[in-house]
C-alpha cells in the first residue's frame, strides 16, 4: 500500500517505512502488530501534551494541568485525529475485524494513532513526533469536556488526601483480537482499590477508576 499520502498528511517522511507499516498493523494480523508501538506512543503523546499544556498555562496548578492533558489525550481526541488522517483506510487487519467495523472502531483508531506517534519517534526522534502533536491535535477550546473522566477524578481525589498517583495493571485479556475484553485493576500504594472491564485498556481503566472512587467515597461517608 502506498503510504505517501499519509506521510504528507502527517508532515513527516519516514526513513524506515517499515515502522509506519507496523504501526498500522492491527493485532488481528498476528504476532507482528502495533501493540508494542501503542505502548510507547502513549508515553510520547503524554510527554508532548504535558509540554504543550505546561507552556500554555503558566498559572495552572498540577491538578488543572492534569485534567486538561487528560482531555487532550483521551480516546475520543485520538480518534478524531486518526479520522482526520483517514487512518482507518491504511490499516492492515484480518477480514473478520474489517467486517465488524474495525476500520472505524474508536479503540482501534486511537491505538493506531498512538502507534504512529511511536513510529515517528523511533524513526526521527522526539521532536518530529511532538511536532505532529502540535500540528494535528485540536485546540483546547475545540475539545469537548468528557462526560466522565474517572481517572482524573481519582488522581485528584488521592492527591487531595496526600497519596501518590494511582497505578493501573492489566489483570486479564480475553477474546479474539478484534473483540477483546480487558480487565484492569487500580492500586493505591500497592493495594487494589478498584477493578473494571472494557473493550479497550483505556475504557477498562476508566471503569476501574470509577469503581475505586465509589468505594473510597462510601468508605469516607461511613466514617
Amino acid at each position: 500500500m502506498d503510504l505517501s499520502k499519509l506521510e504528507n498528511a502527517l508532515g513527516y517522511r519516514f526513513q524506515r517505512p517499515a515502522l509506519l507499516r507496523l504501526a498500522l498493523t492491527h493485532p488481528s494480523c498476528g504476532a507482528e502488530n502495533n501493540q508494542r508501538l501503542e505502548f510507547l506512543g502513549d508515553a510520547v503523546l503524554q510527554l508532548s501534551m504535558s509540554d504543550i499544556v505546561f507552556r500554555a498555562h503558566p498559572e495552572q496548578e498540577e491538578g488543572g494541568m492534569t485534567f486538561l492533558r487528560a482531555r487532550m489525550v483521551r480516546e475520543e481526541t485520538l480518534c478524531a485525529v486518526a479520522r482526520h488522517l483517514s487512518l482507518g483506510q491504511y490499516m492492515r487487519m484480518d477480514h473478520g475485524c474489517e467486517l465488524s467495523g474495525g476500520r472505524d472502531r474508536p479503540a482501534v483508531l486511537a491505538d493506531a494513532m498512538e502507534a504512529v506517534l511511536a513510529a515517528i519517534y523511533l524513526d526521527g526522534g522526539f521532536e518530529p513526533a511532538s511536532r505532529v502533536v502540535r500540528t494535528l491535535w485540536p485546540k483546547e477550546q475545540e475539545v469537548s469536556m468528557p462526560v466522565t473522566d474517572n481517572k482524573t477524578a481519582l488522581q485528584e481525589y488521592l492527591q487531595s488526601k496526600g497519596f501518590p498517583s494511582p497505578e493501573y495493571r492489566t489483570m486479564a485479556e480475553e477474546g479474539p483480537a478484534h473483540l477483546k475484553v480487558f480487565t484492569e485493576a487500580v492500586f493505591n500504594q500497592g493495594q487494589e482499590i478498584g477493578r473494571g472491564s472494557g473493550g479497550s485498556k483505556k475504557k477498562a481503566e476508566q471503569a476501574a477508576a470509577g469503581a475505586a472512587l465509589e468505594a473510597l467515597r462510601k468508605a469516607e461517608d461511613g466514617k
